[in-house]
């Protein structure tokens, strides 16, 4: 599960990670009255006005109805004309925000509708760093990972300058111990006051990871001021969710409306459900089955379109909802069930795929396979159906026949 960068920002303050002061804006007028007070506060007339989205590359995104706009814009207009100047502009920036898609690099085409910002103080900024602490699942440990190169996207310094990426391993049991923050402090080039609060900074940032149960933790930038003070001036947070039942205050930041509509509705009906970027929809029970039946139709010269398992003990209706979740995307142009009946009885797999069909309609090509508990009495209600549905006698034969059907 994400988060927006105002909420990741809140975490970390309550845990004593330094963060510029901000405030959440869902409405133009809350956006404006956000400017007086941050200014009051810091003594800085400049503020940022931030778009909210899932999504990286914010400040190199453009919105599709303002091509001239950026999805980060410094108000530096109280510098000169006092706050009111500034709340003017804030008011300008926000109108034309709110509301409007913002595409970036991780986006797609499509973009993502912006439905909140954040306006923060300025930032008196010397340098910018790339500081994260993410799961590594080939060593099973968070690791840290930093880089003189802040601002920058981490693949693009990954690809080009790789020597300028420094890791260190967190022991699980000792946290990120002193040394190890040192080393990256000194890595990174901080001397004197920024190094101590880099080393401060860096070893509450991995306590709040292990604390959190994240698997994702990264600022871009993180910036050093000429006070020497280590500050977050972005940040980004991704969660386990099968540890959230351990974080009600993390689930309660969940913005729905960022996440596919498809993969919310699998969720409620207890399916596990990935939307992918290909032309074959998949209904399958077992992770390991579904990945199998992935890689098979990529074989046969197709593409995936979802993950969808629909679990050991399937009803009727499950697969009823799951049918319909997979018809539903307009660039599905075949389907492939591919069911192995141990726990799940294919009786009732094929009773659900006929119901389904009887309620949905079947517009593109269906192939199912069926094997194990039940399987003759599966294929005989399939069979008996009427319905225009190629059988398949495994799951190679049933890849080849779907992908044939539809190219």
């Amino acid at each position: 599960m994400k988060i927006h960068e105002y909420q990741a920002k809140q975490l970390m303050a309550a845990r004593g990670i330094a963060v510029p002061e901000g405030r959440p804006a869902a409405t133009v007028d809350e956006a404006v009255g956000a400017v007086r007070p941050l200014v009051d506060a810091s003594g800085n007339p400049v503020v940022v006005v931030k778009s909210q989205i899932h999504a990286g590359g914010r400040g190199k995104g453009r919105f599709v109805e303002h091509p001239d706009l950026g999805g980060v814009t410094v108000v530096t207009d109280g510098i000169s004309g006092g706050i009111e100047a500034a709340e003017a502009r804030v008011r300008a920036l926000a109108s034309r925000m709110l509301g409007s898609t913002l595409v970036t690099v991780q986006t797609g085409e499509e973009g993502k509708k912006v439905n909140r910002l954040y306006i923060e103080q300025g930032v008196d900024i010397d340098r910018e760093l790339y500081l994260s602490v993410l799961l590594d699942r080939a060593v099973s440990r968070n690791i840290v990972m930093c880089s003189t190169e802040g601002g920058t996207e981490i693949e693009e310094v990954a690809a080009n300058t790789p020597e300028k990426i420094l890791r260190e391993a967190i022991d699980p049991a000792y946290g990120l111990l002193g040394f190890q923050a040192a080393r990256l402090a000194a890595g990174l080039g901080l001397s004197a006051e920024a190094s101590r609060n880099g080393v401060r900074f860096m070893q509450a940032l991995a306590s709040a990871a292990r604390e959190l149960d994240t698997d994702l933790i990264e600022i871009n930038p993180l910036v050093v001021t000429k006070a020497g003070e280590v500050v977050a001036l972005d940040g980004k947070m991704s969660f386990e969710s099968n540890a959230l039942y351990r974080h009600p205050d993390v689930l309660a930041m969940r913005d729905e409306t960022e996440e596919d509509p498809a993969e919310l509705e699998a969720g409620r009906h207890g399916l596990s459900f990935i939307k992918l970027d290909g032309t074959i929809g998949c209904m399958v029970n077992g992770a390991g089955l579904a990945m199998a039946t992935m890689d098979i139709i990529k074989y046969f010269g197709a593409e995936p379109a979802n993950f969808l398992d629909v679990g050991g003990g399937a009803t009727a209706e499950k697969i009823t909802e799951a049918f319909k979740i997979i018809t539903r995307d307009p660039a599905v142009e075949g389907i492939f069930i591919n069911i192995f009946g141990g726990i799940m009885r294919c009786d009732t797999i094929a009773s659900g795929v006929v119901e389904a069909v009887e309620e949905v309609g079947l517009g593109v090509p269906l192939v199912v396979r069926l094997e194990g508990t039940n399987v003759e009495l599966g294929k005989q209600i399939i069979d008996e159906s009427g319905l225009n549905v190629v059988s398949a006698s495994d799951m190679k034969d049933g890849a080849r026949k779907i992908v044939s059907l539809t190219t």
